[in-house]
């Protein structure tokens, strides 16, 4: 089950506090040899019921709704969406979604890595405005319609469509069709709105470090004081809301990334190691055999032959969560 935190939002200045709000860590697999998955058929559609609970996910979220309307709250603030509507939703922004009253909205999801779709295509520090690229891609969440939007939609239908159909060289179709999306997405005005909500959940901070300094040494204290918060606060924080301690989802980030580059790339498993921020072999080896149940050598020979193989276990959602 995804992992919960019953957290506060906040209280009035005057008057009762506001009612604690559950958020959940969703944590989807991608296939290691192409890093998006897709969940789409008639088992979407949305209750009109509001859950209550808050979730967000290890992956980058492109969401269209095929029917319908209802509302979609991002950390607390709340945004109407339509039939036709994209969303698109960095991992670290909580949010939850309802119908309006007496419908079921019909949606098709992907979820993703961007880094890993576009890392064939160039080197993200290289692509031109790369800023742009990386606040999308932490602490961004938007509901687009196609009125103000239309390339969106038929970007999104055509990956959806590559991706149900696995045609030949499907993944190269995505991979240039999400290129193609993430590119509109960077020409979009900064209108101030709801746009960016980075910060508001109180690890954001440590997330986004440990997803760009996975590679290098650094501290729990490091981490808890992006956070602004002691080390014990931050430890208890973190575990309750991801599931596991800061460090074991730095190896977890660690571990994704080695299997990236021992199917890419011919470099030694030593390489490999330190490349992603093991500073010994046995630390690599022993961390890697915990999440894939192999040693780095093991995975790398039968990958080839095994290419839906997946990095680390999935713990999301496959069918909606049903009304109890």
């Amino acid at each position: 089950m995804p992992h919960r935190l019953r957290c506060r939002q906040g209280e009035m200045r005057h008057g009762p506090p506001r009612p604690a709000t559950v958020i959940e860590y969703r944590s989807y697999e991608l296939p290691s040899h192409f890093p998006m998955r897709i969940i789409a058929g008639e088992d979407w559609r949305i209750s009109d019921v509001p859950c209550g609970v808050l979730h967000f996910h290890n992956c980058l979220e492109i969401g269209l709704c095929e029917s319908d309307g209802g509302k979609i709250d991002f950390a607390g603030h709340v945004e109407d969406f339509h039939a036709g509507d994209v969303t698109v939703i960095a991992g670290d922004v909580p949010h939850t979604t309802w119908s309006d009253a007496g419908t079921a909205s019909k949606w098709a999801y992907l979820f993703c890595d961007p880094e890993e779709l576009l890392r064939p295509f160039f080197a993200l520090d290289t692509l031109p405005n790369a800023r742009l690229l990386d606040g999308l891609l932490h602490g961004w969440c938007r509901v687009l319609s196609p009125q103000q939007n239309p390339a969106l939609a038929p970007l999104v239908r055509q990956m959806l469509r590559e991706m149900t159909q696995k045609g030949l060289n499907y993944q190269i179709s995505v991979r240039g069709l999400f290129v193609a999306f993430i590119t509109e997405l960077m020409r979009l005005p900064a209108h101030g709105d709801i746009g960016s909500l980075t910060g508001s959940m109180v690890i954001a901070p440590a997330l986004r470090y440990i997803n760009s300094h996975y590679m290098e040494n650094f501290t729990i204290g490091d981490l808890a004081e992006a956070c602004s918060m002691s080390q014990s606060h931050f430890r208890r924080v973190f575990h309750e809301l991801m599931g596991i301690g800061p460090l074991e989802h730095l190896n977890h980030t660690r571990i994704t990334k080695a299997c990236t580059l021992l199917r890419m790339t011919d470099e030694s498993i030593l390489t490999v190691g330190e490349q992603v921020g093991f500073r010994s072999m046995s630390s690599f080896n022993r961390h890697f055999a915990e999440a894939m149940g192999c040693s780095p050598s093991e995975w790398r020979r039968t990958v080839g032959a095994g290419r839906s193989t997946s990095i680390l276990k999935y713990n999301g959602w496959l069918t909606p969560p049903r009304d109890k």
